[in-house]
């Protein structure tokens, strides 16, 4: 119904991301191949790294786009204050944002872009704030540990077990901290097909 004919491709190799348009109750395939690399000079705004990176996952998709396709790419971004926490190196970098993050308000920045074979391109942001309790250091260990969030920005997980026992609030989309804004997803769809 939504589609109109138009075949989906998101372009993300990430699970919730799948799970979450899976929500939509809409037939799609999942392609993440590009040629982007994701870096991005130190003088580019915090706010617009996502929509860069998002932007940028789009225009490298290794193919171009047949005209009734549509491609659907994301990135997420952690912020704490002026501090960027991406995907932790390892798990000592995930010990050490979570130490970050405890008992302190940050913004989740989600952007999301839509492109079609017929040329149209248009990308949308989505933020909120997420407000984590004190976390303890055994509490930070045993969900690292466990969970081993080394492909989440901040490294974790909403949807997890830290954000049963650690989150206290989310202002806005508990969607967008999970990584794709459905709602805006869903008006970019209505919008092209």
């Amino acid at each position: 119904m939504l589609l109109n004919g138009k075949r989906l491709i998101l372009g993300s190799n990430s699970p919730r991301r799948l799970e979450l348009l899976k929500g939509l109750d809409l037939d799609f395939v999942v392609d993440a191949q590009t040629s982007f690399e994701e870096r991005v000079a130190p003088s580019v705004p915090h706010k617009q790294v996502p929509v860069l990176m998002s932007e940028g996952k789009s225009l490298g998709f290794h193919r171009p786009l047949e005209k009734d396709e549509l491609l659907l790419t994301a990135d997420t971004m952690v912020l704490l204050g002026k501090i960027i926490l991406g995907k932790p190196r390892d798990e000592q970098d995930a010990c050490r944002m979570l130490r970050l993050l405890s008992g302190r308000t940050h913004d989740v920045i989600t952007a999301v872009t839509l492109r079609s074979g017929e040329g149209a391109f248009k990308t949308l942001v989505d933020r909120s704030r997420v407000t984590f309790n004190e976390l303890s250091k055994e509490e930070i260990h045993y969900y690292v540990e466990k969970y081993r969030p080394l492909d989440k920005a901040g490294a974790y997980g909403v949807q997890e077990w830290i954000g049963y026992i650690g989150i206290r609030a989310v202002e806005g989309s508990f969607y967008t901290v999970m990584g794709l804004p459905v709602h805006l997803v869903y008006a970019l769809l209505k919008e092209f097909a």
